[in-house]
């Protein structure tokens, strides 16, 4: 059979037009640079969308995944198996709560905490009791719940009807959220740092009033850590600094280490909701993207990367804030650990192509912010590196106007 060439006129014959690829072959990763079939190196400051949080090649990851895919791949969530286990203590102990359920995706994970919150709220013996809210400007998912959740236009022309009984809140607006929530209200779902939504982070007097109103009418708080959790934003997870007190958490895109893994974590108060057949999943749980997910914790706690997070996430801040005050181009900057968003003048991804063609990869979001998610074990001159570059474009955009 002939070999399909590796390029933009094949992907479009192959592939639905879902994805606006860039035009670079991925060869092989090499710590935080990713490297084309042309031998090109590309600093990566993506990390495939928060995910590769140890970048490339992490040799505990490797070994973990080889070491257990030469034992067993795959078996039935009917069976029992030590990786699994050993995660799930993992992240137990992490939180503090009681109970996990594995899955593979972030989507999927926000599917299963909709269905416990529903489950849940329908054992009260109000059967009002099904409203699911989230917060304006968030992203938790393409699948239907979890769309629906999002309802941002452009992810949900041409797909509605969305699933029922949802609805929004403003972001960190309290007299919305005070309207909103009601003896209806089932669950509302947060992210304490927005990533899709430009890097805005919540505020601690949203979340107490939410706490305070979750006391008055007994709903769910639903943390999702997809893209903030795992160590990004210099904690495990991005809510503990508010004391957010979350029922459910759903984790994702680093927690695999790569590999397709999520979870929900969920609190005494939801621990005996879903019975045996409720919800389920073949390939949740996967014995090699557990293993992986066991080697990707251990390796963030004995190298403290999350405490990297904090540290080299300031050198960043300060480094952009100099820049800001030499180039207007740049409006504002919004930094939580090793999340960034620095909101332009213009559409970000005319930033992201010019940087491409300085062999950096930068990431545009929310229309006009440059996101940046870097490889938590990015070093100090890494960074500085993409600050260059930064520095580079913004430049040479100054001197073309002037021309």
């Amino acid at each position: 059979m002939k070999r399909v060439p590796v390029n933009q006129e094949s992907e479009q014959k192959l592939f639905f037009h879902n994805y606006a690829r860039l035009p670079i072959a991925v060869a092989h990763g090499e710590g935080v640079w990713l490297v084309s079939d042309d031998g090109t190196r590309y600093l990566d400051m993506i990390s495939g969308i928060g995910v590769n949080a140890l970048g490339y090649g992490d040799k505990r990851l490797t070994e973990a995944i080889s070491s257990q895919a030469a034992k067993l791949i795959h078996a039935s969530n009917l069976f029992m198996m030590a990786p699994q286990f050993e995660l799930a203590g993992k992240l137990l102990a992490l939180s503090g709560l009681s109970k996990v359920f594995f899955a593979n995706s972030g989507t999927e994970a926000i599917e299963a905490a909709i269905k416990i919150a529903r489950k849940w709220a329908g054992q009260s013996g109000n059967q009002e009791k099904k409203e699911v809210l989230s917060l304006s400007n968030c992203f938790h998912g393409r699948t239907y719940g979890a769309m629906s959740l999002t309802a941002k236009q452009k992810y949900v022309d041409g797909f509605e009807p969305l699933l029922a009984g949802t609805g929004m809140i403003g972001f960190n607006d309290i007299a919305d959220l005070e309207a909103k929530v009601s003896g209806k209200t089932a669950a509302v779902f947060i992210e304490v740092v927005q990533g899709e939504g430009g890097i805005h982070h919540i505020s601690q007097t949203f979340i107490d009033r939410l706490k305070e109103l979750r006391e008055q009418y007994n709903f769910l708080i639903v943390a999702d850590e997809i893209q903030a959790g795992c160590g990004r934003t210099g904690t495990f997870f991005s809510y503990t600094p508010l004391d957010a007190d979350p029922d459910l958490v759903c984790l994702a895109k680093p927690l695999g280490g790569g590999l397709p893994l999520s979870a929900v974590i969920g609190s005494e108060k939801v621990a005996d909701v879903l019975t045996y057949g409720n919800h389920g999943t073949t390939f949740g749980g996967n014995p090699v993207a557990c293993a992986a997910g066991v080697a990707m914790i251990k390796a963030i706690e004995d190298d403290q990367l999350m405490e990297h997070a904090r540290e080299i996430g300031t050198f960043i801040n300060n480094e952009l804030q100099k820049l800001a005050a030499k180039h207007s181009q740049i409006l504002e900057i919004r930094q939580y650990g090793l999340m960034v968003g620095i909101t332009v003048d213009k559409e970000a991804k005319y930033y992201a192509a010019s940087a491409l063609k300085k062999h950096l990869l930068i990431n545009a979001t929310s229309v006009n912010v440059i996101r940046l998610l870097p490889p938590l074990v990015i070093s100090r001159e890494e960074a500085q590196h993409c600050i260059t570059t930064l520095d580079e474009i913004f430049t040479e955009e100054t001197a073309e106007k002037s021309c």
